[in-house]
């Protein structure tokens, strides 16, 4: 088949131009598995929605995007069989039409299910685990081309499913499904700082997911988006006029300051489909034109309060750099690169402006501040977090290492990124 030419393709953020030697986008698992095993050195695309190399190569990238859209329900097993290169948004939306839905979605729609689980992607909720948790199966080609599929419970599934692309390309994956139901989301703005930190518990545990949004002033620029699930109403705020200081907004509003509140997801209490409530964006709108770099930096609920206050600390270098920063929490998951792993997580995520030389120096002293706490950054965002420091914080990192050289022992997928952080033995 054609390969396209990569020159000048990017990354939705356009902070990444892609060096891999071509694209292609075979049209069934047959063609896929040849690709893969003639290739040399590979990797698989997602929906390009990382803000760093993973997802990079020096020699071809392959799309899952143009393999057959599958979307199979399986109720007798509570899952869903769904094809990799398939977006959450489109998922959601076929589920929600046979009468069922999946337990969490993240900020955006628009990402594609193999990549987001590949990353540990998330959404919030003190009770919801991360999107790879849903996983009960997954089939992946690996280097010499073989189809195998792998199963919750077996071994290797746990180091698997949270990949980071360097096991094979993943063509199918079989999510656990629940059924569906509506959501209610409110926000509040005007909270003061100090009550973010003194009712963090109240916040997070009142309603089914919850994000606070802060400017990191240490004023009152702080907002927070409660989605409730319409048949369990908010603990707290839930449409009351004011709560802890602020006020219920007064119109819709997006997350990220001076953008159009058209590409948010429906506020102000009216209950919608869990689909068109969760992720705070709409499916039908890109919410940005990538004019941002995004970091993300993942400890343990017992010290969010101390790495609240060393995250305030630095706020005269942040803030220059900032366009918005979203706190979130998840609970505790068993798959060895999580960022949630055997803990329960709270995120502190900074969306940035697009200033690469800007933002490197404030991030890096972020890491530096939440180093003494244990903090996984997010594999897919802006980081520069040593390898020595992610060797330390995943206590199953060597077991990773023994399974990628097992599934991949020559370093067909392979990169800068998995040499950097994964160094084969």
């Amino acid at each position: 088949m054609a390969t396209q030419p990569m020159s000048g393709v990017l990354n939705w953020a356009r902070n990444i131009e892609f060096a891999a030697a071509g694209l292609q986008r075979p049209a069934s698992v047959g063609e896929l598995q040849e690709i893969v095993a003639a290739s040399g050195r590979m990797r698989a695309l997602g929906s390009a929605h990382s803000f760093n190399h993973i997802a990079d190569t020096t020699g071809l990238l392959v799309s899952t995007t143009s393999l057959p859209p599958v979307v199979e329900v399986l109720p007798d097993r509570s899952v869903v069989r769904v094809a990799a290169g398939v977006r959450y948004g489109d998922l959601a939306q076929q589920l929600d039409e046979a009468g069922y839905a999946v337990r969490n979605m993240a900020s955006l729609p628009h990402i594609s299910v193999a990549g987001s689980c590949a990353t540990a992607t998330h959404g919030s909720g003190d009770r919801n685990q991360n999107l790879p948790s849903a996983v009960r199966a997954l089939e992946l080609v690996t280097a010499s081309g073989e189809l195998i599929r792998l199963e919750a419970g077996e071994a290797d599934f746990p180091g698997a499913v949270v990949g980071l692309g360097g096991l094979g390309v993943v063509t199918t994956m079989e999510l656990e499904i629940v059924p569906a139901f509506e959501v209610q989301q409110y926000v509040y703005e005007g909270i003061p700082a100090e009550a973010v930190t003194a009712s963090f518990e109240e916040i997070f545990g009142s309603a089914y997911s919850v994000s606070v949004f802060t400017d990191w002033q240490g004023g009152t620029g702080n907002r927070i988006w409660q989605k409730a699930r319409a048949d369990t109403p908010a603990t707290a705020g839930g449409g009351a006029a004011q709560w802890l200081g602020g006020a219920l907004a007064d119109g819709p509003r997006n997350p990220v300051p001076g953008m159009s509140p058209t590409n948010a997801t429906e506020q102000g209490g009216v209950p919608g489909p869990w689909h068109e409530r969760l992720p705070h964006f709409r499916l039908a709108f890109t919410p940005s034109n990538g004019e941002e770099l995004q970091s993300e930096y993942l400890v343990g609920r017992d010290v969010a309060g101390p790495v609240f206050e060393a995250i305030a600390a630095l706020r005269d270098q942040i803030v220059p750099v900032l366009q918005i920063g979203e706190i979130r929490t998840m609970a505790a998951d068993d798959l060895w690169l999580s960022m949630a792993y055997q803990r329960d997580t709270v995120g502190f995520h900074f969306t940035w402006v697009k200033d690469e030389a800007g933002v490197a120096p404030v991030a890096a002293a972020v890491e530096a501040a939440l180093a003494p706490f244990g903090a996984r950054p997010h594999w897919g965002k802006v980081f520069s977090t040593s390898p020595e420091t992610v060797r330390g914080v995943y206590p199953r990192y060597d077991d990773f290492v023994a399974l990628l050289g097992r599934y991949d022992p020559e370093g067909k997928f392979r990169n800068e990124f998995m040499d950097r952080y994964f160094p084969a033995v």
